[in-house]
């Protein structure tokens, strides 16, 4: 058996710092969310820069949140605050005076950088110029946008094939550079698209995809506001779409009841303070979810089941009174057949494998029995298991014997993470193309687009690792803190002959590199972005598929920044030069022709410069919101699917482990040590684990501990982790991402999407050794 354990990092420490452990709350925001969000706004800003962007973030002649893509209101929006508390955090990072430029990079080797923990990388500071690290070299040193676009060129150029060169995109990318992106690496020839997608709701595009027909949701935001009942899943929005509360809020004030669906009891989920309201500021908060079902890690393919049978038997009771026989009837298919297979389950059984109470479940039966608007939510805590896919299909189950889909007040609602990766891929920013896309691509712009299907995130890094790809470009993101099985990953990375990040700030996969790297300063959301003394402007796509412009207002704290639609199209001429067919000077020179190339090649876009220039945007076609399926298998009509549960082998001695985030923290970005929410403070290397358990094993909360998984033969350790007794379900624990990617295999995957399954690993908890 091998062992991994070298991590190319500060990953493996023997020491910890001041652990100090209180009681979770039992509710999100109100006035603290307040004073952390400006504490950071004034640390990193100086105060006016970071207030003056805040009163104009996510407003309708403002600029799009780079965080999370939870829709902003239609009509009116909050003139104080339509934010969240990790916006601006968020924000106060991008809108930080702080800069790294050659002085900083001289002072700071690669090595050195490379051994601080990821939230005191990201602290230092704005990229402010181009650097380059030599072959060979332990500095990266400045170098104009001339010479780095040359650099790209040679090696690009130079490969024997252009399917040895990948091009990751990340969810903050535009609408207008995704586009160009996609257009330029089409041009060059691959469709090596790895994207952040793939490792969130890839799985929610597979399986909306085949079974409505669209890989998107069917909600819009009023209808939170008008429902009987909102299922949320896997899902933690007090921390990763905070604003969602005021929704919750509102849906409950108008009626609706909400069950909530979780491993874990979030605050985000129990009650809300809003602190935009006279009662919120004064400490009232108002209850959320009427009943939580604390599932199992991955329990919850067994509790939809549960559910399904119970409304099945009160249908049998009272018949046409449960079941939408009209819906079911008219539009949708293998009815017969998914029933047959239900009935085939105990629903103790079922209860038993989700781990929750039956006479729990037989309430969330009850609320929902006689209602037919319904929405259900969820995100990667369903996404990112094996079964991700299969699970899904069963959420739009129970959604097609409900009906409720295509009406006001109910439909299907996979809640993004970052800002733009719904518009990315609306954008063909994809490894796997459609032919028609394809075809108009060729018709708009004259040139054969490559038809084989590109690497995903998990085989291009696969493709790293064998040496079939040269060159790896990334378009923001943290790529290497961002994906599974951490050692597997550097290493694959450091077999590159060149690695370039286009980036705002400094990440750890600047310091994990190829034989080459380049790290390329980019404009963010909140920037001012002007292009032939003309400010210009981007748009984004948000959860519910509306396309709304972003402008930013502050001054860029350096000249050498560029924006992202520039920094393409200076790559694209640099790299196919005279042989490109594509005006790259015309796009250069206003976005708004790259909004009008987009229109002839993108449904959905008519019109687009003028309909993204009305305030609030506007909405995409969705037909299965419309009440229309058009799906590929049964055309008009959508599928009942037949799926498996899951089968949990654990050792005596193993226990589950899921992947979370702290509240401090979006995505790979953290922004302090304090998970206040779950009463975590100023220590990342925990591990939540329940009372019994721990006493079961002889430990006591705590202890140091280390923690190893065993995948096809190959064992991972995660070393010096803190235990923290904690209200989760027996043989579950939870630990924080991306600390612990280490221990999740890049080839533990979903089903049918290859979405990392980082959401579930057996592990075993040993207590800690030194390695010194």
């Amino acid at each position: 058996m091998s062992e991994r354990t070298e991590l190319p990092s500060a990953e493996n420490p023997e020491g910890l710092l001041d652990l100090k452990v209180t009681e979770p709350k039992k509710w999100a925001a109100g006035m603290p969310a307040v004073g952390a969000s400006l504490t950071d706004i004034f640390e990193e800003t100086g105060g006016m820069r970071g207030l003056k962007a805040l009163f104009k973030m996510n407003q309708k002649t403002g600029f799009d949140c780079s965080s999370c893509a939870w829709p902003d209101p239609d009509d009116e929006r909050s003139a104080v605050a339509e934010y969240c508390e990790n916006g601006a955090k968020a924000l106060a990072e991008e809108a930080t005076l702080k800069k790294l430029e050659g002085e900083f990079f001289a002072h700071n080797s690669v090595e050195n950088l490379a051994r601080q923990t990821d939230m005191e990388i990201g602290k230092h500071g704005r990229i402010a110029q181009p650097v380059y690290l030599p072959k060979g070299g332990t500095h990266y040193q400045p170098i104009s946008w001339d010479d780095a676009f040359k650099k790209i060129a040679e090696h690009l150029n130079s490969l024997q094939s252009p399917n040895e060169a990948a091009f990751y995109t990340s969810g903050r990318t535009s609408n207008e550079a995704s586009f160009l992106y996609q257009l330029f690496v089409r041009e060059y020839g691959t469709n090596n698209m790895p994207d952040c997608s793939n490792m969130c709701h890839e799985s929610t595009s597979v399986a909306l995809a085949e079974a409505i027909g669209i890989g998107k949701g069917t909600v819009t935001l009023n209808d939170f506001y008008d429902t009987d009942v909102i299922i949320i899943m896997g899902q933690n929005p007090g921390t990763n779409h905070p604003r969602m509360l005021t929704a919750l809020e509102k849906a409950k004030k108008n009626g609706s009841k909400i069950i909530a669906i979780n491993p874990l009891k979030e605050a985000g989920l129990i009650a809300f303070k809003n602190p935009q309201t006279p009662k919120g500021v004064l400490g009232f908060s108002t209850a959320l979810a009427d009943l939580y079902l604390q599932v199992k890690i991955n329990g919850d393919m067994a509790l939809l089941k549960a559910i399904e049978l119970l409304l099945l038997r009160a249908e049998k009771e009272t018949p046409g009174q449960v079941f939408d026989h009209e819906f079911i009837t008219k539009d949708t298919v293998f009815y017969d057949q998914f029933i047959k297979e239900l009935e085939k389950h105990n629903v103790q059984d079922l209860a038993d494998a989700a781990g929750v109470p039956l006479a729990q479940i037989m309430q969330a039966a009850e609320i929902l029995k006689h209602q037919k608007r319904i929405i259900i939510c969820w995100a990667m805590g369903i996404t990112q298991h094996v079964n991700g896919v299969a699970t899904i299909k069963e959420i739009v189950n129970l959604v097609l014997l409900k009906g409720a889909i295509g009406k006001p007040g109910a439909g299907l609602c996979p809640v993004r993470g970052h800002s733009n990766v719904q518009g990315n891929r609306t954008m063909m920013i994809y490894d796997k193309p459609y032919e028609k896309q394809l075809d108009k691509l060729k018709e708009v712009f004259g040139f054969e687009p490559p038809r084989k299907h590109g690497y995903d995130v998990v085989e291009s890094i696969q493709a790293m690792q064998e040496r079939k790809l040269k060159v790896f470009f990334a378009m923001g993101g943290n790529f290497l803190s961002a994906t599974p099985d951490t050692v597997y990953t550097a290493e694959a990375m450091r077999k590159l002959k060149l690695s370039v990040h286009v980036s705002t700030k400094l990440n750890r996969s600047h310091l994990i590199h190829g034989e080459e790297a380049l790290i390329l300063p980019a404009l963010a959301r909140s920037d001012k972005d002007m292009v032939n003394g003309v400010q210009q402007f981007v748009s984004c796509e948000n959860s519910m598929g509306v396309i709304q412009q972003s402008k930013g207002m502050l001054i860029p704290v350096s000249d050498e920044m560029m924006s992202e639609p520039l920094i393409v199209c200076k790559l694209a001429k640099a790299v196919l030069g005279k042989r490109s067919v594509v005006n790259w000077d015309l796009y250069a020179s206003h976005y708004d022709h790259v909004r009008n190339s987009i229109e002839k090649v993108i449904p959905g876009f008519e019109d687009y410069n003028k309909r993204v220039r009305v305030p609030a945007g506007f909405y995409l076609p969705n037909a299965p919101r419309e009440g229309r399926f058009e799906t590929d298998e049964t055309p008009g009509k959508v599928q009942f699917t037949i799926t498996q549960l899951p089968k949990h082998n654990l050792a005596d001695d193993e226990y589950m482990m899921t992947s979370i985030r702290s509240h401090d923290q979006f995505n790979t970005t953290i922004y302090g040590m304090e998970d206040r929410y779950r009463g975590i403070h100023n220590e990342r290397r925990i591990i939540l684990m329940n009372a019994r358990d721990i006493a079961k094993a002889g430990l006591e909360g705590g202890d140091k501990v280390d923690l190893y998984s065993n995948y096809n033969h190959t064992e991972r350790v995660a070393r010096l982790y803190v235990i923290v007794p904690y209200d989760i379900p027996e043989r579950c624990t939870a630990t924080y991402y991306p600390e612990t990617n280490v221990l999740f295999p890049i080839d533990s995957v979903a089903e049918r999407s290859n979405t990392p399954a980082t959401k579930l690993i057996n592990i075993k908890i040993r207590k800690h050794s030194s390695t010194k």
